[in-house]
C-alpha cells in the first residue's frame, strides 16, 4: 500500500494539471466540457475502502474546484461519483468476481467492460455537476445537451488514455 502512495499523488497532481491549465480553456459552444480528472476515480484499485475513496474524490474534486473558482462544485460531484462507485463495480461484477491484484482497466476486464464501467459514473458525474451548477430545471434539455456532449467527450479521453498511458 505505501508503495500505491507516491503513484496515485503524482497522478493527482498530472491530472489536475491536464483539467487546470488544458481542458479547461476548451469549450465548444458552451456545450461540451471535458473533465478527464474523473479519471483517477475510475482507476483506483478495487480494495479501496470506501472512506478512502470518499476522501480522495473530495480531495480530488476540491483539487479542481480551488483552480476553477467553482466553490464545492466539482467537490461534490467526485464525491457523489465515488460514492456511487462500489455499487458500479458489484454491478458489473464478473460472475467470479475481481481478479486479487488488478485494476479496473481496459487491459484486464476489456474495452466492453470498461466503457460500461466509465460511462454510468461518468454520466452520473456530469448530471450531479451540470445540474448544480445550473441549479433549475428551466433549462433542463439545454443542460441535459450538456451532460451527454461533454460525458461522450470525456469518455472518448478516458478511453483513448487507456490505451496510451495506461498499458499494464
Amino acid at each position: 500500500m505505501i508503495n500505491v502512495l507516491p503513484r496515485n499523488i503524482l497522478r493527482i497532481a498530472v491530472l489536475v494539471s491536464i483539467q487546470v491549465f488544458m481542458l479547461n480553456n476548451i469549450q465548444f459552444s458552451g456545450f461540451v466540457n471535458p473533465y478527464f480528472y474523473v479519471l483517477f476515480i475510475l482507476l483506483l484499485p478495487f480494495e479501496t475502502p470506501g472512506w478512502l475513496l470518499l476522501s480522495l474524490g473530495f480531495t480530488m474534486g476540491l483539487a479542481i474546484d480551488i483552480f476553477s473558482n467553482t466553490p464545492g462544485l466539482h467537490a461534490s460531484a467526485t464525491v457523489f461519483m465515488s460514492f456511487l462507485r462500489p455499487t458500479v463495480l458489484n454491478y458489473l461484477a464478473p460472475r467470479d468476481g475481481y481478479v486479487p491484484g488488478t485494476f479496473p482497466r481496459i487491459y484486464y476486464y476489456g474495452l466492453k467492460w470498461f466503457f460500461k464501467y466509465s460511462l454510468i459514473l461518468i454520466l452520473a458525474h456530469h448530471f450531479f455537476l451540470f445540474y448544480i451548477e445550473v441549479f433549475r430545471f428551466s433549462d433542463f434539455f439545454q443542460t441535459f445537451t450538456r451532460v451527454i456532449l461533454s460525458s461522450a467527450f470525456t469518455i472518448f479521453l478516458v478511453v483513448i488514455s487507456q490505451y496510451f498511458i495506461y498499458r499494464k
